[in-house]
């Protein structure tokens, strides 16, 4: 990207912003995080975004970012890779170990082949070498915005899947995981020591515990469980 110290698209919001204030709007809309220790550059970012549109806050390392609140809505982190502390590469790869993994758009100015396919196997979006066209990254950023939305709903019904597997009572629970794991009516009396009919009045409260109309269903949601179901 080509900076343009004359260019004022107006103050962009992170100037002021302390890093615990880092929020998503409340509406939904997505917001872009800059993690990048080169002042002028980020602020030239944060002005791109801003003319098209797009909320954005930016920090001067991966220990600013921490410091702040975790984002609510759909998001998307621009990260450098050369940063003072602990380095975008070294973050990228924690990332990989979080539930809510926010999708990353690597920035460098020193990049090369072998960097770029670890930032790709650590997870990131799209890897940039310094100096970018603006149409680039804006469009590396709306493919992670459209992944973390894909990712949010995902999670959204993950939880209600558990939240359902919760209403089950310990009986119902280690039928469903037997079920699951595709044992017959059968099979499953003989090792749990109930009845076969039992085990038919449990895998029907299952049914309808967890919202569903065919065993295909009961499997695919238990797979969306961390835990015993799978």
């Amino acid at each position: 990207m080509t900076e343009d110290p004359t260019r004022n698209a107006g103050p962009a919001p992170s100037q002021n912003a302390k890093p615990g204030s880092r929020r998503a709007p409340h509406d939904g809309s997505p917001i872009v995080y800059i993690v990048d220790d080169d002042t002028s550059l980020r602020e030239s970012l944060e002005d791109l975004m801003n003319s098209v549109g797009l909320a954005v806050r930016g920090f001067g390392s991966v220990q600013e970012f921490l410091d702040g609140d975790t984002a609510d809505g759909p998001a998307c982190l621009v990260l450098d890779v050369r940063l003072p502390g602990q380095s975008g590469m070294d973050f990228l790869r924690r990332m990989e170990q979080a539930r809510r993994r926010v999708p990353v758009v690597v920035i460098t100015g020193h990049g090369d082949i072998p960097m770029s396919v670890a930032a790709m196997k650590s997870g990131a979006v799209d890897f940039l070498t310094k100096p970018f066209r603006d149409q680039d990254l804006l469009d590396a950023i709306h493919a992670a915005v459209e992944k973390d939305r894909a990712q949010l709903a995902d999670m959204t019904r993950a939880d209600d899947v558990l939240a359902r597997w919760h209403t089950l009572t310990e009986g119902e629970q280690a039928v469903m995981e037997r079920v699951v794991r595709g044992m017959l009516n059968k099979q499953i009396a003989a090792e749990l020591d109930v009845s076969e009919i039992t085990v038919k009045v449990r895998r029907g409260r299952v049914m309808r515990k967890m919202r569903v109309r065919t065993l295909a269903d009961l499997v695919r949601v238990g797979g969306q469980i961390k835990g015993p179901p799978r």
